[in-house]
């Protein structure tokens, strides 16, 4: 019997974030993943994201997942998850990493520090990982130009720039829900 389906949501930061903000994007995805295992783990001291803290916190995450799931991150959640997959490749095969409206770190992004991408980010990630990249172009956070800063780390990308959507997406994740349906079609 096949098992559920699994999505794995990594928060983004700041004080109250897993249950004042990002559990509004988790509520949207479980309404369009009817069927999923959709997990979301309070990430450790989620006033001060950091490659330290929340690292190992997602590489014990993605471990404990099945065989072709998949890991969502938010914000800052996807630039760490993206970082910890690359420094620590995950024992299981992830079918598509999604990265929503996380800030670019390193050359022409945010200044670099101890989660800038490196050079070869796209050379680094597994050939049959899907990869994609969901940006508001109304989104006050983080400029929807890291999306294009995304998009040439990792080339082969797809990508979806969404008029008229925030930081949060509008608390609206259906687009993302109907990429991951479509990963098992």
């Amino acid at each position: 019997m096949p098992s559920t389906p699994q999505v794995l949501f990594i928060q983004g930061g700041g004080a109250g974030t897993h249950d004042d903000w990002d559990d509004k994007l988790v509520g949207s995805l479980r309404r369009g993943l009817d069927g999923y295992e959709v997990r979301y783990p309070r990430m450790p001291n989620e006033d001060d994201p950091s490659a330290s803290t929340w690292g190992p916190a997602i590489v014990r995450e993605v471990a404990a997942l099945d065989d072709r799931s998949v890991v969502v991150g938010h914000s800052v959640g996807g630039t760490i998850l993206i970082h910890s997959l690359v420094e620590h490749p995950p024992p299981v095969d992830v079918a598509a990493v999604i990265l929503v409206a996380a800030p670019f770190v390193g050359d022409g992004g945010w200044p670099a520090d101890e989660f800038a991408v490196p050079a070869d980010l796209g050379a680094r990630l597994p050939a049959d990982t899907k990869i994609h990249l969901f940006h508001g172009l109304d989104d006050a956070d983080v400029p929807p130009s890291h999306v294009d800063l995304w998009a040439r780390a990792i080339p082969r990308a797809q990508v979806y720039r969404l008029p008229g959507r925030d930081h949060q997406l509008g608390n609206d994740l259906s687009d993302v829900a109907g990429v991951i349906r479509g990963l098992s079609a």
